[in-house]
């Protein structure tokens, strides 16, 4: 009998609590429903307080805005992030509540360091790939051609930073980077000359054959004044090239020397001169 009224007091306490949460919850639903707590402002910041340059506050907003749902309580701040970053130039959006009406957005924007591949992508400086107006992307400066195998993008951004400052003893700068699909490298420089690096054997590899051709390149730019088209750096101890005004000697001892340049037909094809076994 004990047993029983004591179970019967501990149902009634449940019974009691359950509609006490129940009764608490209704009257936080209908404050939350108050009219006070309708979003009024949406404001949108860039991150670190950096200026955007892409992205207009105004327009970003408006186009934003009337996706939202809810109110200051209700409204799916991570729905919200997701909104904002599916807008172009966006990278990265963070979303927080500001009491009691207002979300307040910080957007963070690429930076476009050149195009991916062929369907028009723009790779940023952090080495995300996004999609954009490439003519807006050209307006900061002329944009390098960078392509490689999916998944390769950061290698490929690494790789071309570090080309850039190695070929600035000479003046070069690189306008094109292709990685191949067997992780073959080459590079275009903005003399129109190709430079055919190879796969990288080590970490140096790249490096010890771009300081190689740098340091010999002025002595063949002094004596290919017409302009080299392709060099070959894929060699242990030398490297081979073609030019259109590179003519062979007929005794192979003596020095090549470059010849006046002539008018060339569409179908003929440059002279190679090749400089010890490739690796």
């Amino acid at each position: 009998m004990w047993h029983d009224v004591r179970a019967l007091n501990a149902s009634a306490s449940g019974l009691m609590a359950a509609v006490v949460i129940a009764c608490l919850a209704s009257a936080v639903w209908w404050l939350s429903q108050l009219p006070m707590f309708t979003l009024r402002t949406v404001r949108v910041d860039s991150v670190y307080g950096m200026e955007l340059k892409h992205v207009n506050k105004l327009t970003l907003r408006a186009g934003v805005v009337g996706r939202i749902k809810g109110n200051f309580f209700t409204t799916n701040l991570e729905q919200v992030r997701t909104a904002f970053e599916a807008v172009p130039w966006v990278r990265r959006a963070e979303v927080r509540r500001e009491w009691p009406d207002q979300l307040i957005v910080e957007v963070e924007e690429h930076e476009a360091l050149g195009t991916w591949g062929e369907d028009g992508r723009l790779l940023s400086l952090k080495g995300d790939v996004f999609t954009a107006n490439l003519a807006e992307a050209d307006e900061d400066h002329p944009l390098p051609a960078l392509d490689g195998p999916e998944g390769s993008e950061k290698e490929v951004l690494a790789r071309f930073l570090e080309l850039r400052a190695l070929f600035l003893p000479v003046a070069l700068v690189p306008e094109k980077l292709d990685l191949s699909s067997r992780y073959a490298w080459t590079v275009k420089l903005d003399n129109g000359m190709s430079v055919a690096l190879g796969r990288e054997q080590d970490k140096t590899t790249l490096k010890k054959r771009v300081q190689r051709l740098v340091g010999i390149y002025p002595q063949l730019a002094s004596r290919l004044q017409d302009g080299i088209d392709t060099i070959d750096m894929r060699y242990q101890n030398g490297l081979a090239l073609s030019a259109a005004a590179l003519v062979l000697p007929s005794d192979p001892h003596k020095p090549v020397k470059a010849a006046v340049r002539k008018a060339v037909k569409p179908n003929s094809r440059s002279t190679s001169s090749k400089i010890k076994q490739r690796q």
